[in-house]
């Protein structure tokens, strides 16, 4: 596949911006190559009927692509009158993968909402909108005094294919369209798997494929959570047992 000079085992280009909402407790403009995800952070005093009395908090995330983030545009979700299958997927993945990084316990009485709004969307948009949420949720987070460390790990999440029995990191739009086997990774600093989606649309794939996926997911999970240390330097005291 022609990457424009990037290597099998290369990101694309890849910034984090936080603080672009003045309103948001936190939030994160990341830009992964040609692709630009918005998430912000909200935190309300209270959790869900199901929570209350339990002394834990709650995460949730919503996902949502802007009409033009698209060649075409796409009618929005809210004038459809339901969620996409799509969307759903996304957010729920999303959602679970940031409750899987904190310590639910140690948030308080708090509910914690990731909204993460694709703005332009050239392949990976759910992983770097899982990176930009885990990025706006420690902002958020650091507003407020916790007696212990409230995350588990540093987070993030890369694409990764195969085709023709080779590894491809970090898919675009294009690349994503020729791929035989596409996976979605959702690793943490210390490389604990947290979520792993994968399909094989054009071809199947032996372990030893499998394997060398999640190596090259590692490579891309190293850089992407050094991305966010350096975007949130401070929020390195709020990671720990």
């Amino acid at each position: 596949m022609d990457r424009d000079g990037r290597g099998a085992l290369e990101l694309r280009p890849v910034t984090l911006e936080m603080g672009v909402s003045q309103h948001a407790e936190g939030s994160c403009l990341i830009a992964v190559g040609a692709t630009r995800v918005l998430a912000t952070a909200s935190v309300e005093d209270r959790v869900p009927a199901f929570l209350r009395g339990k002394g834990q908090g709650w995460v949730h995330a919503e996902y949502a692509m802007l009409p033009r983030a698209t060649h075409q545009r796409t009618p929005r979700e809210s004038v459809r009158g339901r969620l996409q299958g799509r969307t759903m997927e996304i957010q729920r993945l999303i959602g679970r993968a940031l409750r899987a990084a904190v310590y639910l316990d140690r948030l308080g009485d708090k509910s914690y909402t990731i909204d993460v709004d694709v703005l332009q969307a050239d392949g990976g948009t759910r992983t770097a909108g899982l990176t930009a949420g885990f990025a706006a949720l420690l902002m958020a987070l650091g507003r407020a005094p916790h007696a212990k460390p409230p995350v588990r790990d540093w987070l993030a999440a890369v694409s990764v294919g195969l085709a023709g029995g080779e590894v491809w990191l970090d898919l675009d739009y294009h690349e994503d369209a020729q791929i035989d086997v596409d996976l979605n990774i959702v690793m943490t600093k210390r490389h604990h798997l947290v979520e792993v989606q994968g399909s094989a649309e054009g071809a199947w794939f032996d372990r030893a494929q499998l394997d060398a996926v999640l190596d090259a997911a590692e490579l891309g999970i190293d850089a992407l959570t050094e991305a966010v240390a350096r975007a949130v330097p401070e929020a390195g005291v709020l990671i720990g047992e």
